[in-house]
């Protein structure tokens, strides 16, 4: 429990290092709460980071959010932080229908650009952004959305202990309890793209198309519960989908805003079909076979719950009649804060035990934008496809996507 209170203690004040004089410094768009988290909380540790700038709708609450998290500069709106020629680079955590008309004016403004998950409030957006001329251009813009907990090494661990072309079915879940919403947040506002698909579900439906190695035919059912008045109005606050992946492998995501009291992490299970194995020690006329359920506990917050939990079925058959002679389980669990603890490829990469998933990520959008090499990357591809899912689903619920702002076209 020590280590434990220790390692959280050391995620959440992190030791603060000397910052190069070519750190890249970032302005932040509106005073949101995941703002600490994505960026504020990792750039402490990050030499080639600094937070500059902030800009909000309510002044006030910027100057508050700056003086709270130590921010030099406070800007009287958007479009004054991305004309500072001292910004390089900007997060856009702001509401999800707000994502799309911001991120494309700071690319074109020639700022880097952290975008909050989903990137956009459908496809047709999702196509438009990162297809923009201006990212291919020499010394273009660097555009990145923030699925942080991809670049954790648990996510790499639990990816390498199966192969995506044997998987044979996934299902991955999360909740937020009951009180830790209420109708008024931005994720309950259909005008602000707001959504349960859109708000945790976006994790789960990124976890089945990483674990498939590909997108998906079709979804086969999407139920939801959702508002039917007011500015929520065709909200859902949970999902519950069902999708075909190509060679009839089924996927299930389910995701709730209003879930039961107690908390429990978000997972994702893995179930991949049976392989032969050999085995000097049966006759010919045995056969054997493997299969592996292997489950990741805590897929968005790899800080909290981790842990990734193995077990392989070994079956023996008789070989004419297929009649099942004998039948055992392995059982093996894992965790990986650091790209050491995951081994492997991994174990010579950059990380320490105080490094959550945003710091992970963060390394790597330096990385990019220092034209380093990177470990891993979201391509700007993987998010349209992400966004195509999303807009699946909805259109599978009745809800429909959610509707495309016009403001950057």
């Amino acid at each position: 429990m020590a280590a434990l209170t220790s390692r959280l203690w050391s995620c959440f004040m992190p030791p603060k290092v000397e910052k190069s004089p070519d750190a890249i410094k970032f302005g932040i768009f509106g005073a949101a709460q995941i703002a600490p988290l994505t960026l504020i909380i990792p750039a402490k540790s990050h030499p080639e980071v600094v937070v500059q700038a902030i800009a909000a709708r309510d002044r006030s609450k910027a100057e508050a959010f700056a003086k709270k998290h130590g921010i030099p500069e406070v800007k009287n709106s958007y479009d004054e932080l991305l004309s500072d020629p001292n910004i390089d680079a900007v997060l856009i955590p702001l509401p999800n229908a707000l994502h799309f008309e911001w991120a494309v004016k700071a690319i074109r403004a020639g700022k880097h650009v952290l975008v909050e998950k989903p990137s956009t409030s459908n496809a047709e957006e999702a196509d438009i952004l990162f297809n923009l001329p201006e990212l291919s251009q020499p010394n273009a813009p660097v555009l990145l959305e923030a699925f942080h907990n991809r670049f954790f090494p648990s996510w790499h661990l639990f990816t390498s202990l199966f192969d995506p072309a044997d998987v044979d079915h996934v299902h991955s879940e999360s909740m937020i309890p009951w009180w830790g919403t209420k109708e008024t947040d931005i994720n309950f506002q259909y005008n602000l793209s707001g959504g349960s698909i859109m708000a945790m579900g976006t994790y789960n439906l990124a976890a089945l198309r990483l674990a498939f190695g590909a997108e998906p035919v079709e979804c086969l059912s999407c139920e939801t519960e959702a508002f039917t008045e007011g500015p929520q109005k065709g909200c859902d606050w949970n999902f519950k989908a069902k999708f075909r992946f190509p060679g009839d492998r089924i996927g299930e995501a389910t995701t709730t805003l209003k879930g039961p009291t107690w908390w429990t992490p978000s997972t994702v299970t893995v179930t991949t079909r049976e392989k032969p194995v050999a085995d000097s020690k049966l006759p010919n006329t045995h056969e054997k076979t493997q299969s592996r359920h292997i489950v990741l506990h805590g897929l968005i917050h790899g800080v909290f719950w981790h842990r990734i939990d193995v077990t392989d079925v070994y079956t023996v058959r008789d070989r004419e009649s297929g009649r099942v002679i004998s039948k055992n389980q392995q059982k093996t669990s894992h965790k990986a804060y650091t790209f050491k603890e995951a081994g492997g490829q991994f174990a010579n990469l950059p990380g320490d035990t105080h490094w959550m998933s945003y710091r992970y990520q963060l390394e790597e959008f330096v990385n990019k934008i220092k034209g380093r090499k990177t470990q891993y990357w979201v391509s700007g591809e993987d998010s349209i496809n992400q966004m195509k899912m999303i807009d699946m689903a909805y259109e599978k619920s009745g809800l429909g996507p959610r509707p495309t702002s016009k403001a950057a076209l």
